[in-house]
């Protein structure tokens, strides 16, 4: 039976990188001068990049107006990425962020059966505040037995580093075979996998391709198990339906 289970967040609760972390960078370029925009395609290429400020660093080596020295950009980056983050605040206080369907529901099971739950993410703790605080109340963290962000885990994934601290938070390193993570991404399936601990995949808007062979299944949206591969579920995604899936695994 899962006794833990282990949310991503960009792309998993929610379209954060389509829909909020690119419109925010993009305000940001904005109000301070910097000459390029990313569209959809562009940040779809750039999130082979962990992690924002590493993303903008990236990017800049292939713009001509960048700064010319690593030093500059290091100081451009240093100073686009908390005006970036507030703006992404912004977007999610106006409620322009919606969960994914299914998340919600599937929150409501683990809290039904008391099973526990977990945030494992690199996006930076301000954001999932931002996030969850927007959807679940000011009081969100009452709902999880154990947070780590960014700031607890700096090794990014796919470096499991994120989960092996949640793991020991919640005391479950010698029963990670009853853990099931949600993650969207290879890079978060690469992570969980290398933790131990075995993986859901509702695939998001910029992995909607993806074939993540080392899953348990992987499908569109936790609303519906029509279309998951190996194995379709009656109904939504249900915590009885990844007990299944995890039995059989």
């Amino acid at each position: 039976m899962i006794e833990a289970v282990l949310w991503d967040v960009d792309g998993t609760l929610a379209e954060t990188e389509r829909d909020g972390h690119r419109i925010a960078f993009n305000r940001a370029f904005e109000a301070t001068g910097v000459p390029w925009r990313w569209d959809e395609q562009r940040y779809g290429e750039l999130l082979r990049v962990a992690g924002g400020r590493e993303r903008m660093l990236f990017d800049m080596l292939s713009q001509p107006q960048a700064p010319s020295s690593a030093a500059e950009r290091e100081a451009l980056a240093a100073r686009l990425h908390p005006i970036k983050n507030r703006l992404y605040a912004d977007i999610v206080a106006q409620r322009e962020l919606p969960l994914r369907p299914g998340v919600a529901e599937l929150f409501d099971d683990c809290a039904a059966a008391s099973v526990r739950m977990a945030v494992v993410t690199t996006t930076s703790r301000g954001n999932v505040d931002a996030l969850l605080g927007a959807h679940l109340g000011s009081h969100w963290q009452s709902r999880f037995a154990a947070i780590v962000c960014a700031e607890d885990a700096p090794r990014k994934k796919p470096d499991p580093e994120a989960y092996e601290v949640a793991l020991q938070r919640l005391g479950l390193q010698a029963r990670r075979d009853h853990v099931i993570a949600i993650e969207d991404s290879p890079a978060g399936v690469a992570a969980a996998r290398a933790a131990g601990v075995s993986v859901v995949v509702t695939r998001s808007y910029y992995f909607a391709t993806e074939r993540p062979d080392a899953a348990l299944a992987y499908g569109t949206e936790l609303a519906s198990g029509r279309d998951w591969v190996p194995r379709n579920a009656p109904g939504r995604v249900s915590l009885g339906v990844l007990n299944e899936w995890l039995r059989a695994s």
